[in-house]
């Protein structure tokens, strides 16, 4: 149903001078859902996001968030409806755990005791209250993994999107990942995933796209692509090399 859609895309494209990298993709996000984008290098996912995210602003296409038309690279109120937790860690090193809630909650538009509340719940969901006073310098990469989502997460956004977010980082921390997105996912929290990591994928995710050279060639739950896919074991990972083959794809 159109209620339960809270960010439609449709006929979305971008191109890089002349390299298409997102080729006029349409897609819907439900509300409450963890939406997987998956696909090889290259296939387009980190772009899709940017779009989505106002980080590029020149896509061609047209995107509605509850119903309204969303540009979120013109406009603000568009930006602040999204948490974004990229790829490439965006924290502050030289900061602790907590001067950068601290400084993202200011970015996000929190102040006073909404701001320390949202730093508190973000130091406990990030299992960092111990070390939120030690500089980010001294973390592990779990534990930058874990600040870097607190930190896109702090203003409760509707919609969390998610750039590959468990690169590096241990099972422990992978796992307390996962056991803190979910309880997102419960709370009524929407979320956009993108990963390599089938597992991942197939662990977490209500619905997978698959992207390939720019456009989605598969779209549903992990179980329904197997069945379409003819792959009886269930494997994400087998139907996703079924559907985009297993050469390599060096950048």
């Amino acid at each position: 149903m159109i209620d339960n859609v809270l960010l439609s895309v449709a006929g979305l494209r971008y191109a890089y001078g002349s390299r298409v990298a997102v080729d006029a993709i349409s897609f819907d996000i439900r509300r409450g859902e963890i939406f997987g984008f998956l696909g090889p290098n290259g296939a387009g996912k980190t772009t899709t996001i940017a779009c989505i995210a106002g980080l590029l602003g020149d896509w061609r296409g047209e995107m509605r968030f509850g119903g309204a038309p969303f540009t979120p690279a013109r406009r603000t109120a568009d930006r602040r409806r999204l948490g974004i937790v990229p790829q490439e860690l965006a924290i502050y090193e030289g900061l602790s755990g907590r001067e950068n809630l601290m400084f993202f909650g200011r970015l996000a538009g929190l102040a006073g005791d909404a701001l320390a509340r949202a730093v508190k719940s973000g130091l406990e969901v990030s299992g960092l209250v111990d070390r939120a006073g030690d500089r980010v310098s001294k973390y592990s990469g779990g534990m930058k993994r874990r600040l870097n989502i607190a930190a896109g997460d702090l203003h409760q956004p509707e919609l969390l999107l998610l750039d590959e977010p468990t690169v590096g980082v241990d099972p422990q921390s992978r796992n307390h990942m996962f056991e803190s997105l979910e309880a997102l996912r419960k709370g009524g929290r929407t979320l956009i995933y993108t990963t390599h990591y089938m597992e991942e994928a197939q662990k977490l995710c209500d619905r997978v796209a698959i992207m390939n050279e720019g456009r989605i060639i598969a779209l549903g739950s992990p179980q329904d692509l197997a069945g379409e896919a003819g792959v009886a074991s269930g494997n994400l990972e087998e139907v996703f090399l079924k559907l985009t083959g297993r050469s390599l794809r060096d950048e």
